[in-house]
């Protein structure tokens, strides 16, 4: 006697309960820019996890999207250290950029404010590069959950202004964003340092 296995994901389509699966799901309406915000989030949110940081967001946003606050023993300013987080997504540029950086432009308002210095708490840009289309945003699996492509982060304190309305600002291809490396940004500022 052969026992009929379950389908994968529920019922099957034959079984007239379910229609029969799209080849490509239909996404919602909401617009390109609006989920690649949310999907830089899902990334952050991500990193300060594993990171063991605590994230706020201040309301209303003043051009600065997040704190990231982390408290640990070996910090010698305070026990909990703040750093500002301002998210930027683009996919513009492509995945695994050659060279030692690559372009990012910003508004010249938007970089007086992460340039400032001196500052009591400290700032970052981190720029996500996505692929151009959502449905290569995310695989997941049985034993992992993929976010493409990647994060990376800079300090821009002292940057100059140098375009009439705009900024381009170049962003350093070692600087990937994840829990080491937000863990060695809070362990630096915990000690007086800089990002």
């Amino acid at each position: 006697m052969t026992i009929a296995q379950p389908e994968p994901g529920g019922l099957s389509p034959a079984s007239g309960r379910y229609p029969p699966p799209a080849t490509t799901p239909q996404r919602g309406g909401l617009a390109t820019t609006a989920c690649m915000e949310t999907l830089q989030v899902g990334y952050l949110h991500a990193v300060a996890a594993a990171a063991g940081c605590s994230l706020a967001q201040p309301f209303p946003d003043n051009g600065i999207d997040w704190h990231v606050s982390h408290g640990a023993p070996g910090h010698t300013v305070d026990d909990e250290v703040t750093i500002k987080v301002q998210l930027k997504c683009t996919y513009q540029t492509a995945p695994r950029p050659p060279g030692p950086t690559f372009a990012f432009t910003l508004d010249n308002d938007h970089l007086v404010k992460l340039a400032r210095t001196p500052v009591s708490v400290h700032k970052i840009l981190v720029v996500m590069l996505v692929p151009r289309t959502q449905e290569e945003w995310l695989r997941a699996s049985h034993d992992r959950l993929e976010l493409r492509h990647c994060c990376y982060w800079i300090n821009l304190a002292g940057h100059p202004v140098t375009g009439r309305r705009r900024t381009t600002v170049r962003i350093p291809t070692t600087r990937i964003f994840d829990d080491r490396a937000l863990c060695e940004i809070m362990t630096r500022v915990g000690a007086g340092g800089r990002p």
